[in-house]
């Protein structure tokens, strides 16, 4: 196989049994269950092989394949009692792309977490412990685990991406793969992905960076691409997404056992934006603000924690105050011909994935919250990074970015998300853009955000308060401007204050803006409900006392643009013409067209 290509090349042992399988095969049509398959040959007489590249291991990464023998493998099988339900002794969970159960603790998935005081009372099986004294002689591992989840995946099933709470584990973490093999995805925070064959009877060693930092996962399909197996190869991780030599490989039934140490002081790990106990998300501000980054890495690292993780965190709330399309952007959509491909890249919620139902509308979000919300509400949506979006050049009629390209932290990281929407569109395909607008009030009007000020509790903010890009009005007036007209006019703006020291401010919300990298509050509304569960039959004075000290404050990092900025920033992308730009209730928008020679 040929990765990101329609076909695949058969090798024969002699030319002469290439041609019969030529004449015979060509054409054939084969029935694989309810689908049949044509199946169109071509005859060539040598392929060109391609170089292997090898791809390095996440830093800390060790993979042992062959580490527990095929009777091994049967006997910790068998320890394992799917029947028994006596959630107390293992807490068995059926989640819904796998089923679990814990020994030694148990793992909440409600907070990501353990219940150091509370031990399970099955501990790890006996049968367990011959593997874990071989890891330990093997300096896999320095201390014998003490909690076990085991984690069983059909064809078909798997588990999102992920980092294992810090606060909750010790450094080291032994996943020990049984029966079917699979691919696991480690991905940094600056976009790279390795992607890692688990073989059956195989060890993998997650430590340092790779434990702290990467995350893993594994994507729910019932077929991996894999390399083809030849035992004289080195053993390395080649790059699936260059390497030719591939196959597919249709999953079975796997068994992950994972080993970990519960961690009974606070982790003082190497990677504090990564890490729960170096950063408190829920804090009213930030313990220490982070800095403007100067590097790509930075700045991946800087979204990954005031952006990413925040939209996953809040997901639920902030789908909730995103259910009413706005006007202009449903103008856009409207507009689109019958069977136009659309693509959203941000989608969110999906709000705007079933504005035209004559469209073939498909999104996309960072966020696996969101996605899966889209899931729910009928929409097709996967996880993708704004960045590089898994959908083939000048395959869309139309793109659609609304409030995404201001939580990029760099200019330059903001001009390649413009790019990625340019290569997706087809010559004379066009893109909307909005982003959150400096200037709140244009043309002597103020945009709802700050007529909205006064509407908002002072010691609760309400959800209206967590709606950054403006919630658009009907009947509101749109002031609109030729692109030429905003790019001249493009000055950075006097009276804006420098970052202090190099550190984002924490903005104050429904107010002006004062400064253009900024952190943007959301107050969680779950705050409330638990509270006000507990607070029994208090005064409703204590009530909304115990209300403003539980509400959990997350922040987003935000580059609120000047009138003309992001007209510019697109003019940098060759190929495109701003056939129009407007302030909408908050917000700098573009529409974009692409060149037909593109």
């Amino acid at each position: 196989m040929h990765p990101h290509k329609p076909y695949a090349f058969v090798t024969y042992r002699s030319e002469e049994s290439a041609w019969k399988a030529h004449i015979h095969l060509n054409g054939k049509k084969l029935q694989c269950g309810e689908n049949s398959v044509t199946l169109y040959l071509s005859y060539v007489d040598s392929v060109t092989c391609e170089k292997e590249e090898s791809v390095p291991l996440p830093e800390g990464l060790v993979l042992v394949e062959n580490f527990v023998s095929l009777e091994e493998e049967a006997l910790l099988l068998a320890a394992i009692d799917w029947l028994s339900t006596n959630e107390d002794v293992t807490a068995q969970k059926a989640l819904k792309h796998r089923r679990v159960k814990h020994y030694g603790f148990e793992f909440r998935y409600d907070n990501n977490n353990v219940d150091k005081d509370k031990p399970l009372a099955a501990g790890i099986p006996q049968e367990c412990l011959p593997v874990l004294e071989q890891c330990v002689k093997n300096k896999h591992i320095d201390i014998m685990p003490d909690q076990l989840t085991v984690n069983q995946y059909e064809s078909g099933q798997g588990i999102p991406p992920h980092v294992d709470t810090h606060s909750a584990f010790e450094d080291t973490i032994l996943s020990l793969s049984l029966g079917a093999k699979t691919v696991m995805e480690f991905r940094h925070p600056d976009g790279r992905v390795v992607a890692v064959v688990l073989p059956g009877r195989s060890l993998l060693v997650m430590k340092g960076e790779s434990r702290y930092l990467w995350t893993h996962g594994i994507t729910p399909r019932k077929f991996d691409m894999v390399p083809v197996c030849d035992p004289q190869s080195p053993a390395h991780t080649p790059d699936l997404g260059t390497r030719s030599n591939l196959t597919l490989y249709k999953r079975g039934t796997r068994t992950s056992f994972t080993f970990r140490k519960i961690r009974h002081e606070p982790c003082r790990c190497a990677f504090p934006s990564a890490c729960d106990s170096q950063v408190a998300p829920s804090a009213p501000s930030p313990p220490s603000p982070p800095s403007l980054p100067c590097c790509h890495a930075d700045a991946a690292l800087l979204e990954e924690e005031y952006v990413h993780r925040v939209y996953d965190a809040i997901a639920s709330h902030f789908s909730g105050t995103r259910h009413s399309p706005w006007p202009r952007v449903c103008h856009f959509l409207s507009s689109l011909p019958p069977g136009s491909v659309l693509a959203d890249v941000g989608c969110g919620n999906g709000k705007y994935l079933g504005v035209n139902p004559e469209v073939i509308a498909v999104g996309c979000d960072r966020s696996i919250a969101l996605v899966q919300i889209c899931a729910q509400r009928g929409f097709q949506a996967f996880v993708s990074d704004a960045l590089s979006v898994p959908l083939r050049t000048a395959s869309c009629d139309a793109c659609i970015s609304i409030a995404v390209i201001h939580h990029f932290s760099t200019q330059e990281r903001r001009l390649a998300a413009v790019k990625e929407l340019v290569r997706l569109l087809k010559p004379g395909g066009r893109a909307l853009i909005y982003v959150w607008a400096f200037e709140q009030e244009y043309n002597q009007q103020r945009s709802k955000y700050l007529k909205d000020q006064n509407k908002v509790h002072p010691e609760y903010p309400s959800a209206t308060e967590n709606t950054p890009e403006g919630s658009q009005e009907p009947h509101e007036k749109l002031s609109i401007h030729s692109s030429r007209h905003s790019e001249d006019n493009y000055r950075p703006v006097e009276n804006i204050q420098d970052v202090t020291d190099g550190k984002l401010s924490v903005h104050t919300n429904r107010t002006a803006f004062n400064t253009q990298d900024l952190l943007v509050p959301w107050h969680l509304k779950e705050g409330k409900k638990r509270v006000e569960e507990k607070s029994g039959e208090g005064g409703k004075k204590d009530k909304r006392k115990e209300i403003c000290d539980t509400t959990p404050v997350y922040h987003r990092y935000y580059h609120v643009f000047q009138q003309g900025e992001l007209e510019q920033l697109c003019g940098q992308e060759a190929g495109v013409n701003v056939q129009s730009s407007y302030h909408d209730q908050g917000n700098w928008c573009v529409i974009l067209e692409k060149d037909m020679g593109r």
